[in-house]
């Protein structure tokens, strides 16, 4: 079960953290990540985190967003700093697993940017 927190309004420059915390140990996952979809299109790779610490990211987020896991606390964070307008949608969290490679989402949250 994947738990998922952190977004809001903020005006445009602002910043947000999105949380998304796992039931179990990250370490039976493969990889942790971001997505973002927007109504009528299909999710979007934001950012993710290997077990291993490697990360990627979608080129319009490069240098703003960054990605972060916690091993203590079972969770994969998201902060999304010079936020702007265009980064208003729905983020979900994803996490496939070391075990059948099995993806699973957590709930979405809204990000809104004001202009």
């Amino acid at each position: 079960q994947l738990q998922a927190c952190g977004g809001g309004l903020v005006q445009a420059g602002g910043s947000l953290r999105l949380s998304c915390a796992a039931s179990t140990s990250i370490f039976n996952f493969n990889r942790m990540g971001w997505y973002r979809q927007r109504s009528g299109e299909q999710r979007d790779l934001v950012a993710d985190i290997t077990s291993s610490s490697t990360t990627q990211y979608k080129d319009s987020v490069n240098g703003r967003f960054t990605i972060s896991r916690d091993n203590v606390k079972n969770t994969v964070y998201l902060q999304m700093n010079s936020l702007k307008p265009e980064d208003t949608v729905v983020y979900y969290c994803n996490v496939v697993t070391k075990i059948f490679n099995r993806a699973y989402w957590g709930q979405g949250t809204q990000v809104t940017v004001s202009s």
